[in-house]
Parts: C-alpha cells; sequence; structure tokens
C-alpha cells in the first residue's frame, strides 16, 4: 500500500476515528484509518454510557465498528502505526512503522491519550479491574462499596462531591503533602471523609481486585476499589511535530468542529477534549468528518465552477 492517495487519513481508530470513518464513508470520500491496535482503554473490560453498546467490551466495540464501516468500500483500516507527517494543507505525507507511505488531502487526528508510568506500587494490576478513572464509566459497578480516591487539590475538592453520588464511604488518599486549605479540610471533615497523606507503599489485590491500600506510616486501607486521576500525555507527538497548538495538559487545540491552527489538520476525541467518554469521542468525531467533508466539498466546488 504505497503512497496511496486519499481524501482523508484518520491517525487513530478509536471511538473518534472510527466514528468520522463511518460518516466520510458515506460521504464517498477516500478514507484510511491508521491505527496500530493499542487502545487505552484495551485495560478495562467494559465500556460503559454508550446507548446501545453499554458494558461492551472494547475490543468488540472495534470489532463492531469495523464492521460496519466496512460497507463503504471507500474506507480502509490500515493496521500500522504512523511515525512521521510533512507537508501542507491538500498534500499530507504519512509514513508508517511498517515502510507504507501515505498521501492525503487532510489529516484528522484521534490519537487519543496514553498513561504515563503509573508510579504507585500495585496499580497497574488493578487498573481496569478495580481501580478506574471515570465513575460516569464504572461507578455503577462499585455503588456503594468502601472505595480509596487518590487525589490532590483542586481536583479533590471536585472528585469527592462527584463520588459521593455512587458512595459515601471513601477515603481519601493524597499520596504526600496535599495544599488543602483548613476550609476545604473542614469542609471533607463535616462529610465524615477520611484524609489521608501519607504516601502510599503499596496496594495489595487478588486477580486484580483491590483489597487494601497500604501507606508508608504503616496505615492500611481496607477497599473494594479505587478511583485515581492518572497523568495523561498525547497519544502521539506527531501533531505537535505537524504544528498544532497543544494546551499544558497536553490536549489539542481546537474548535467547537475539530479544526486545528494547521490548515487542513483536524482532530477529535480524547486528544482534543477533557471529555473522556467514548460516546463523547465518537459524536466529535461524527462531527470533525462532517467539518472535513464540507471543506473538500467547497474546494471541489471552486475548482470546478
Amino acid at each position: 500500500m504505497d503512497k496511496q492517495l486519499l481524501d482523508v487519513a484518520i491517525i487513530g481508530g478509536g471511538p473518534a476515528g472510527l466514528n468520522a470513518a463511518l460518516v466520510l464513508g458515506r460521504a464517498r470520500k477516500k478514507v484510511a484509518v491508521i491505527d496500530e491496535g493499542r487502545p487505552r482503554n484495551a485495560v478495562t473490560r467494559e465500556t460503559h454510557g454508550f446507548l446501545t453498546r453499554d458494558g461492551i467490551s472494547p475490543g468488540e466495540f472495534r470489532r463492531i465498528a469495523q464492521e460496519e464501516i466496512g460497507a463503504y468500500p471507500s474506507v480502509s483500516i490500515v493496521a500500522e502505526l504512523a511515525v512521521s507527517i510533512a507537508g501542507t494543507d491538500g498534500q499530507f505525507q504519512i509514513e508508517t512503522a511498517q515502510g507504507n507511505t501515505f498521501a492525503s488531502k487532510k489529516l484528522l487526528f484521534a490519537v487519543g491519550m496514553k498513561d504515563r508510568p503509573l508510579d504507585i506500587p500495585g496499580l497497574a494490576e488493578v487498573y481496569g479491574k478495580s481501580a478506574f478513572v471515570c465513575p460516569y464509566c464504572d461507578g455503577w459497578e462499585l455503588r456503594d462499596q468502601p472505595l480509596v480516591i487518590i487525589s490532590k487539590g483542586a481536583e479533590l475538592m471536585h472528585f469527592a462531591p462527584l463520588i459521593s453520588g455512587w458512595t459515601n464511604r471513601f477515603t481519601i488518599c493524597t499520596n504526600g503533602p496535599d495544599e488543602l486549605t483548613d476550609a476545604e479540610r473542614e469542609e471533607l471533615r463535616r462529610h465524615h471523609v477520611p484524609v489521608f497523606e501519607s504516601p502510599i507503599r503499596s496496594i495489595d489485590s487478588t486477580a486484580g481486585m483491590v483489597q487494601q491500600v497500604v501507606l508508608a506510616d504503616g496505615t492500611t486501607i481496607p477497599c473494594r476499589g479505587i478511583f485515581f486521576k492518572p497523568e495523561l500525555v498525547t497519544g502521539t507527538d506527531l501533531p505537535q511535530a505537524i504544528g498544532c497548538q497543544i494546551t499544558e495538559s497536553g490536549t489539542i487545540v481546537v474548535d467547537d468542529f475539530g479544526k486545528t491552527n494547521v490548515p487542513g489538520v483536524y482532530s477529535a476525541g480524547d486528544a482534543a477534549s477533557r471529555l473522556h467518554q467514548a460516546i463523547a469521542a465518537a459524536s466529535m468525531g461524527a462531527f470533525a468528518a462532517a467539518a472535513i467533508n464540507n471543506e473538500l466539498n467547497m474546494e471541489a466546488w471552486k475548482r470546478n465552477g
């Protein structure tokens, strides 16, 4: 598949990239979804909050999506890793680790985010099984259970009231000194929320199910689940390499329809939003695809007029 001429190259094959491919395929655009098949949500057993797909595994979600997209002959799924991008609007060149080159008029980055290494001993073993990052995705399964919340600062004071909608049996571990104000500490005390600042020594679990959190000062906190805030980075450095504006938190800056500051380049899904839910990513992919299709059609209209 050398030097394929495309209308749109989509980098990333999660909900955003696949939904964009569906919309563009139905718009009769020639599209390649270039994806290495290593999604961040592969660690989770189920995807929740997606109407008609609640509880589906990430792998099954992708299988069904690719099967549906297969009905549109102008869309291809390329199981490769994009490693470099060059060019400008109308003539981008994408090279993959497998040695293939694709030429495309437009680009859509649907590369998601990836976790920095988890530096708490035992957290990797429970991540996606009994430790999660989003209560909207996994709070129902842990309702009324004793939980540990690993968070600090402003995020903590947002997350504590949020998680209380699922359970009032939770303990906060800041994993080191925190900057809580006296008023914030008093607010948590009034709601009977214990706060421990001692660093976490380990998370003990059996077959991925957390049993307790052990602190450096010897405190043990029995629990049945964990919510924590991961440290995330963009799924690839390619957007930065081509000049896309990136926020301090690593999110690609886009307008309401996914357009970046680089002409001809769009982004959708987790890479371009802090709303990290599958259904939100899919909707962003659909909007970005419509914007790209409109841009392509207007360019063709002007050329042929």
